[in-house]
């Protein structure tokens, strides 16, 4: 792997200079093909075997501007793949004090990469933390009173430190003495390594048409060898790279550049392509929402005997029936028919008083159901008992006939039997409706018949004005939930749901024999009945028989391969001074030091190229410590588990 500030220098102009070195010279044609191609493979590795050697003999000459040799060191031409360049686009210069901190840093900068240092700043305090992307300052010598800064790029491309929290910063650990003796002079290469690779992301990513092809330390320096290889142009602004914030834009693109590629469009137009006829089709999947009111006349009607009509609320109607009713007579009957337009929205129908001078029945639908009077009357014929009486009797039975009205209609009966001066009588029903707004909604599927057919393939889906799937690729946007008002202003209502439209395109093959498919069984012949040293084959004859044929044939010795790179592990030991938002972790361990682990590739006579002050811990070999890492990752899984953020103490 490349260091971290390093990533961006295998550009695709890197590569290009990298193909362009490979060229071989005349003398081989004397080789044969297999010595040849083993020569090209070894004179390759020794040039390109790993990140070092790519670096050295094509990234950095490549964006330096310096010659470049191909692969077997015939050839040498000077590439032109950068606008610019300069030998230090930035230098980095520390100074550790006797507290341990770095008491001052100077930064130089050649901002228009013409050779010559424009800026020189120095940072306004101590450094006691570095940060892969900010720097810590705290009292001298301590952890004490720290700040946290990142940084950042001003509107003039220039470095800065923005104060932020803690948590906005990256891999801190601490230098001075706080945390160890010696640990900014003992391990400079390292923190002017991270010091210089904070600055660079930071002005990289601001800019991105800048590279850096070089990092070299030079004692409490590091100076970085810079040039501008990504689109010669004035604007950092690239569209190349808008992708970053916008990475669904990458299949519109896609699809522009196809229109207009020729390859692309020959592929289009070939036999194969065009055997098969296409259709885009439209459809879409709608949520339709009906919005309805109604008002106490819309939902039920009376007619008939009526004394009276009057409000007991909202949706609620009282009505009165009756009169005079004569002894010597039948029962006088006074008859109220309700009939329910909108049974559904019937809340109650009852029958709530009764007042009569002799005798009163209520009858519904013909049956009685609540009587006033000297004795109850619940038949149909006269009650028995005096009649004229004179006297005045009242019942409330709030008998319940909703059941009976929600089936569409029911008539309520007074029946009354009197004389004399007192003859009248009467009863009142209660009735309720809801005359609230009423929602209806359904959904009309018009894409069901394209997505149950095989020749048919969803080619793109906007749900909501949001793109789901853009030519046949899923963009990996999911619309949130909607909320939207529907009605009048009478009435109103606010559905929220997963989507109200989707409106699809699918492609479909309406033509799928125009053209045969092809002839595989040649290819699965020889596959199926030739051997490592038999090949097995069937042709077709011009009369339409198959002739069958063998030979032998070998392989060309691929030789033989190392079963893995060797490589060997060691360790060295080190300060606990990495920090977290609680402090520095050595000072909250028993033990404030520990070890840091490498793994080496041996050299070719099986070596382990330890570094200094590195012990052995597994000599060359093919190393697996894929439990060890396994066992590690899921540690520290299980311990953000156990994090458990909450508001109060526990």
């Amino acid at each position: 792997m490349l260091p971290r500030w390093d990533r961006r220098l295998l550009s695709a102009c890197s590569i290009i200079a990298t193909a362009l070195a490979i060229s071989f010279s005349s003398s081989a044609s004397a080789q044969t093909m297999e010595q040849r191609a083993h020569t090209a493979a070894d004179a390759s590795r020794a040039k390109t075997s790993d990140s070092d050697t790519l670096q050295q003999n094509y990234v950095t000459p490549g964006l330096a501007g310096q010659q470049i040799s191909t692969v077997d060191n015939s050839h040498t031409f000077t590439p032109n793949i950068a606008c610019q360049k300069t030998a230090t686009m930035l230098e980095v210069l520390v100074q550790p004090s006797g507290t341990g901190d770095l008491g001052r840093v100077t930064i130089a900068r050649d901002t228009d990469l013409d050779g010559t240092v424009d800026t020189t700043s120095n940072l306004p305090g101590p450094v006691s933390g570095i940060c892969a992307n900010g720097v810590v300052s705290c009292q001298p010598g301590s952890w004490n009173g720290c700040s946290f800064y990142r940084w950042d790029v001003d509107a003039a491309k220039a470095l800065k430190l923005t104060s932020v929290d803690m948590p906005k910063l990256a891999g801190c650990y601490c230098i001075n003495n706080s945390c160890g003796t010696n640990l900014a002079w003992g391990n400079m290469a390292s923190v002017l390594r991270d010091l210089g690779g904070g600055m660079i992301g930071a002005l990289t990513t601001a800019d991105p048409r800048y590279g850096v092809a070089e990092a070299v330390i030079d004692g409490p320096a590091v100076r970085y060898v810079g040039a501008q290889s990504t689109a010669c142009s004035s604007d950092p602004a690239l569209p190349q790279t808008a992708y970053r914030s916008n990475p669904t834009a990458i299949s519109g693109d896609a699809a522009a550049a196809a229109a207009s590629n020729s390859v692309f469009q020959m592929v289009l137009a070939s036999s194969a392509a065009v055997g098969k006829a296409q259709e885009i089709r439209s459809c879409t999947i709608e949520r339709q929402v009906t919005v309805a009111s109604a008002t106490y006349d819309d939902i039920v009607s009376a007619s008939g005997s009526l004394l009276g009509v009057s409000s007991c609320g909202n949706g609620c109607r009282l009505y009165r029936i009756g009169g005079t009713g004569n002894c010597n007579d039948p029962p006088a009957t006074f008859t109220l028919q309700f009939t329910a337009s909108k049974p559904h929205r019937i809340v109650s129908a009852r029958i709530v008083d009764l007042q009569t001078a002799d005798w009163l029945q209520a009858r519904v639908n013909g049956t009685p159901v609540a009587s006033a009077g000297k004795r109850p009357w619940l038949t149909n014929a006269l009650p028995a008992g005096d009649c004229g009486v004179g006297d005045n009797y009242s019942a409330y039975p709030n008998y319940d006939f909703t059941g009976v009205l929600k089936q569409g209609s029911a008539s309520v009966d007074a029946r009354i039997r009197a004389t004399g001066s007192h003859k009248s009588g009467y009863l009142e029903i209660e009735v309720q409706v809801d005359t609230s707004c009423e929602t209806s909604e359904q959904l009309i599927n018009l894409c069901a018949g394209y997505a149950s057919d095989a020749n048919c393939h969803l080619l793109s889906e906007n749900v909501d004005g949001v793109d789901t799937f853009r030519n046949g690729v899923g963009t990996g946007l999911t619309p949130l939930p909607q909320t939207r008002l529907f009605g009048n202003d009478v009435c109103t209502v606010s559905l929220s749901r997963d989507f109200f439209l989707r409106t699809r395109q699918y492609r479909c093959e309406v033509d799928t024999g125009s053209m045969p498919e092809p002839d595989l069984s040649r290819g699965a012949y020889i596959i199926n009945h030739s051997t490592e040293t038999l090949l097995a084959d069937r042709t077709r004859q011009s009369d339409g028989s198959y002739a069958t044929s063998t030979r032998t044939f070998s392989l060309p010795d691929r030789g033989s391969v190392p079963a893995c790179e060797p490589v060997c592990k060691t360790r060295a030991p080190k300060a606990n001074n990495d920090a977290a938002i609680d402090g520095v972790v050595g000072a909250k361990q028993n033990v404030p030091t520990g070890y840091d682990t490498f793994f080496h590739a041996c050299t070719s006579d099986n070596q382990c190229p330890a570094g200094p002050g590195e012990e052995i811990i597994s000599a060359c070999g093919c190393l697996d410590d894929f439990p060890e890492a396994v066992v590690m990752m899921q540690t520290v899984r299980l311990a953000g588990a156990d994090l458990v953020c909450t508001g109060s103490v526990q």
